[in-house]
């Protein structure tokens, strides 16, 4: 059986699975867009938790409890800034994904959402990161999963046109009303 990957909209706080991805800085305190939803949905005690961690460079990942988010589990990944697309922004954001993957291996889990790492406040132009979203997650779905059930893989995106240019890299063709 094979993993699933899907796009969603919404809130990602909100979604029924078992991992959710937080687009953090390097601090992991908190801040903005995701970042900022994921540690109010998630109460005070991440905020705590976090403290302990002593940040996290970019392009890597670390694993934390969900604290009061329905899913068990919460990896943050410090996305790259886009300082135009040649200072390695995009090996940073491939790693992203890798230790997101690194880190859940071995969970019993079925389903993980990622929303748009680096494509707010950090900038990387938006097609290109979602590119190489759906490019990682592929690679790693197919060579490096060794769980024994299939992951459901959501991109949860805030609004319509993210969504569009997820469904357009997963070659998911857009349905009319």
């Amino acid at each position: 059986m094979e993993s699933r990957i899907e796009v969603v909209e919404g809130d990602i706080t909100r979604l029924g699975v078992d991992v959710l991805v937080n687009a953090a800085n390097e601090s992991l305190l908190g801040g903005g867009g995701v970042d900022g939803a994921i540690h109010r949905a998630a109460g005070p005690g991440l905020l705590s938790h976090c403290r302990t961690l002593g940040g996290c460079q970019t392009g890597q990942a670390k694993l934390t409890p969900g604290f009061n988010l329905s899913a068990g589990w919460i990896v943050h990944t410090v996305g790259p800034v886009w300082h135009g697309g040649n200072q390695g922004e995009a090996q940073l954001l491939q790693s992203c994904y890798h230790t997101v993957f690194e880190c859940v291996q071995g969970l019993e889990i079925e389903s993980i959402a990622f929303p748009a790492i680096s494509c707010g406040v950090y900038g990387y132009p938006a097609q290109q990161a979602v590119q190489i979203a759906v490019d990682t997650v592929r690679t790693q779905l197919a060579v490096e999963w060794q769980q024994a059930q299939p992951l459901r893989v959501l991109f949860c995106c805030f609004d319509a046109p993210m969504a569009v240019f997820y469904r357009q890299a997963l070659g998911i063709k857009e349905t009319t009303g």
